[in-house]
């Protein structure tokens, strides 16, 4: 197993994948790392769809004008949702659990890419959130955040550059 910093640094966005699929041990495990995530005052407000069916993912990919045709590759994809009612950090809460279903997918060596949702557009005009809420059946109090896609990896992608890393961004005590 690699360090959590080689794990940080190894985790990069993969668009390309191959057609293997996803075993249902790696499936349970990325998932689980979501239902495990944190949340405000252990509200649990969020949800998650999960998409395997090649025909669904391809009609997936037309949910916005950029950005989102990896999913039509991917072995599957992750609807990560959540219900405002139950936190109003619902959207710090459902990131959360995204990034560590990313970061759960490269400890398994699968490749992983957060496709946003909110507050994007279809090719039509039409909210991308509204388009996803019709496609899948969601309740309208529930809202959509993102599409998380993930499969095995059919690009390589270099580690980050820790030369890169912007210390100027780091404030002690002050501005």
């Amino acid at each position: 197993m690699k360090t959590f910093h080689e794990l940080l640094k190894s985790r990069r966005s993969i668009r390309k994948y191959t057609d293997e699929a996803l075993s249902p041990e790696d499936v349970r495990l990325i998932l689980e790392a979501a239902l495990m995530a944190p949340s405000s005052k252990r509200s649990t407000g969020w949800e998650f769809i999960v998409i395997e069916e090649k025909e669904k993912l391809e009609k997936l990919s037309y949910c916005k004008e950029f950005g989102a045709k990896p999913i039509a590759g991917a072995a599957m994809a992750v609807v990560v949702l959540a219900d405002p009612l139950k936190s109003d950090v619902w959207i710090e809460d459902a990131s959360i659990a995204s990034i560590l279903m990313q970061l759960q997918a490269e400890d398994l060596g699968l490749g992983s890419c957060w496709i946003q949702i909110r507050n994007r557009l279809t090719e039509n005009g039409q909210s991308a959130e509204d388009y996803i809420r019709e496609m899948l059946g969601i309740p309208y109090q529930i809202q959509v955040l993102s599409v998380i896609t993930f499969g095995h990896k059919n690009e390589e992608r270099k580690p980050f550059d820790e030369e890169k890393t912007m210390w100027e961004k780091v404030h002690i005590d002050k501005w």
